[in-house]
């Protein structure tokens, strides 16, 4: 049985892989200028990509008992394609630290398969934020 912390944490990091998936596609639509024409696409498959990970921590969450939230945190995206990227950049260091956190607690708590789960996402989410980190050095 999964604790009310761990749970807690997996409604935190479905509303926090909301509110990117949301941010990420408005930037990707929002677009405007050169600079933002080369990157647009990495915004949309950025943003598909935290949706599926809001799925797949959803997906546990109701397995373990409890109920996925509905509600992101809250949206920034942004007026510059730099104001945009370096609150990605930040969204993603937050993610890091928290999906860290949940490895640790579920590991403690001996579920390998939370704990799995949130190894494979955190991959993700450096891979994102060395994504984001390159884009904010021509920005």
């Amino acid at each position: 049985m999964a604790s009310k912390k761990l749970l807690e944490l997996l409604n935190a990091a479905i509303a926090g892989e909301l509110q990117v998936s949301v941010q990420y596609m408005w930037q990707h639509v929002q677009w405007k200028g050169m600079k933002h024409y080369s990157v647009k696409d990495v915004f949309e498959r950025i943003g598909i990509e935290e949706m599926k990970h809001a799925e797949s921590i959803a997906e546990r969450l109701f397995y373990l008992g409890g109920m996925p939230t509905t509600k992101p945190e809250p949206i920034s995206v942004g007026k510059s394609l730099k104001e945009m990227v370096q609150g990605d950049v930040k969204a993603e260091e937050k993610t890091i630290v928290m999906y860290k956190d949940v490895i640790t607690l579920a590991t403690k708590e001996g579920d390998p398969t939370t704990a799995h789960l949130f190894t494979e996402i955190l991959a993700d989410e450096e891979e994102h934020h060395d994504t984001f980190k390159g884009l904010l050095e021509g920005a």
